[in-house]
């Protein structure tokens, strides 16, 4: 088959009687295709080409062929004539020009119309450096790229129907083909969403599937929204988190936007019961994917004009690195006001960043790069000076330089405990960067006053037991000497005899006590060698234990002080003292 009569097949048509074109001095008329010049495949399109009111046939031709591929006569009022293509294939694709006769002629051809047939190879994808989300007057760049080896990528702009821009592909280190289109400046008042094609040489008119549409946003021109989280900043693989964009400003639609990615989540906006719009992105379940720092936006519907970014929001995912830190608290856990305190965080495995979290924190946590000392990589915390602020639970992460979203396992929770603000919650405290070494803060002259407190008044209580133990010795001493009875009574006759006569009546006066109890006074005399003291024991034993039991000591020693040196024994020996001691139950 011919590649005229192919060309004819695809139009319908066949060769007019007249094939040349020749040259005149009628106006040249316009091609265009209808709905556009880029048609998927298997879709139809209609050609249409303008002249002057004086036409009487039209002539269609396409670059390389020598023929017209149809005459059409003109439709009135005959200035203009239309071509359909049922079918677009690849061979219909192709530059296409048209002329016209009139009495006087024929016209020179129309300028080109290129005819291009998609959906031949498999789409490339398209991206935006740095964001998707442009400040008015700002530029970007947009990337095409495909694994497939096209000899060039094509930049189109939805809103114009026309290729934008073609660039030719080169190949990035990681092996795909890729281009780079630049854009700009971005105006709030047109709408910027863009598709990009692959193609190879030959024939250049046929292009892969479309890729993605990509929307640019022209930030800054509204009041910015909030982004929060109930679930705060730190989660963990597995749970659910949602981010809420929530203004003051009804908007019609949100859109959320990760940093560096091309992604951008929309969601149509919602009234809250306080006055707010807003939406809630839900990420659930979360993936280590999810962690990274977001913004939100609000817009209207039929504007490419959004509001100013959010504050960024931080979503950092524990468990992604194989360790687990430990955390101390310098001097101690339990602080006063105005104190310093360091928290240290230490790793034995390799740690870039150390990440310290406070729970029920809603702001991201702090970060310090870490240090390697004696083996292991660490980092101090300091708190200075403590507020009751400071007071809560604290943990502490891991991360490496090449995923800092993404934490080790937690470690020990430790609990601050701020002296006079038991129960308090405040917002997440004010920490510096580490000193140099962990400073001896006021904690240290602290536990000295304690101490020495404690000793004084250990030693007070010391010396009034001395005081009141004197005192008391004192008035006992005071007492004896303001009664001579025990000194006179009965002991003017020093001699033995007399001594062992009054034990034993003192003794029988004991026994008398208990005539009907059944009571067994056991009665031993110690000797002189065993007890030079003269010492003399009487116990009383009872079937029954006595409820209660008195011991009275009788003490010849004191009593005889006086007698003994004036009358000495016979026998110049030093009279024995003996003592008498007597168990006497209290009926």
């Amino acid at each position: 088959m011919t590649p005229i009569l192919t060309a004819l097949l695809c139009l319908g048509l066949s060769v007019g009687s007249r094939t040349q074109a020749q040259a005149g001095i009628l106006p040249k008329p316009t091609i265009w295709a209808e709905p556009g010049s880029v048609i998927p495949m298997d879709t139809s399109v209609i050609l249409w080409c303008k002249g002057s009111l004086k036409a009487q046939k039209y002539a269609l031709y396409k670059d390389g062929y020598s023929e017209a591929l149809k005459v059409q006569k003109a439709l009135e009022p005959k200035d203009k004539a239309k071509f359909p293509i049922t079918y677009m294939t690849s061979v219909c694709a192709g530059w296409y020009r048209c002329y016209y006769e009139s009495p006087t002629g024929w016209s020179e051809f129309s300028d080109p119309l290129e005819l291009v047939v998609t959906g031949m190879h498999s789409k490339p994808s398209l991206s935006v450096l740095p964001s998707p989300i442009v400040p008015s007057g700002g530029n970007v760049t947009l990337q095409c790229g495909s694994w497939r080896g096209f000899n060039k990528f094509i930049l189109m702009r939805e809103a114009e129907g026309q290729p934008s821009w073609t660039r030719y592909s080169q190949r990035a280190p990681s092996g795909e083909f890729q281009a780079l289109f630049p854009v700009g400046p971005v105006i709030p008042s047109l709408m910027w969403t863009f598709r990009c094609y692959g193609s190879y040489s030959n024939p250049p008119q046929v292009w892969s599937l479309p890729s993605d549409p990509l929307e640019l946003l022209v930030s800054g021109v509204l009041g910015k929204p909030s982004l929060l989280t109930q679930q705060g900043p730190v989660v963990t693989s597995g749970q659910n988190l949602t981010l809420q964009c929530l203004s003051d400003v009804s908007y019609d639609r949100f859109a959320l936007s990760k940093e560096g990615t091309s992604d951008l989540l929309q969601l149509h906006g919602r009234q809250t019961e306080a006055g707010f719009s807003g939406a809630d992105f839900s990420l659930s379940p979360v993936r280590s994917s999810h962690g990274g720092q977001y913004t939100c936006y609000g817009g209207h519907n039929l504007s490419s004009q959004w509001s100013a970014p959010s504050d960024p929001l931080d979503i950092l995912v524990t468990g992604q690195l194989p360790y687990t830190p430990s955390l101390w608290v310098h001097p101690g856990p339990t602080v006063a006001p105005g104190e310093n305190v360091t928290l240290l965080c230490q790793s034995l495995s390799n740690v870039d960043t150390f990440l310290l979290s406070k729970d029920g924190a809603a702001d991201a946590s702090l970060r310090l790069r870490s240090k390697y000392r004696a083996g292991k990589y660490e980092a101090e915390f300091s708190m200075s000076p403590v507020t009751p602020a400071h007071g809560g639970a604290y943990r502490c992460y891991g991360s490496i330089k090449t995923s800092p979203y993404l934490l080790s396992y937690p470690s020990v929770l430790v609990e601050i405990l701020v002296s006079g603000s038991f129960g308090h919650h405040g917002p997440p405290p004010t920490m510096s960067s580490p000193t140099a070494a962990p400073a001896q803060g006021p904690s240290w002259y602290l536990y000295v006053l304690i101490g020495a407190s404690v000793a004084f008044i250990l030693m007070l209580c010391l010396l009034i037991l001395l005081l009141v133990r004197q005192q008391r010795r004192g008035k006992y001493r005071k007492s004896r000497d303001a009664d001579p009875e025990p000194k006179d009574r009965g002991l003017q006759d020093s001699s033995r005899p007399a001594a062992v006569a009054q034990e034993e009546t003192l003794y029988a006066a004991v026994q008398d006590t208990w005539p009907e109890d059944g009571v067994k006074l056991d009665h031993w005399q110690n000797t002189q060698d065993e007890d030079p003291q003269g010492v003399t024991y009487a116990q009383a034993a009872a079937s029954d234990a006595p409820p209660d039991v008195t011991y009275a000591q009788l003490n010849h020693l004191t009593l005889r002080q006086k007698t003994s040196a004036s009358s000495p024994s016979q026998s110049g020996e030093p009279p024995a003292e003996p003592c008498v001691y007597a168990a006497l139950a209290i009926h």
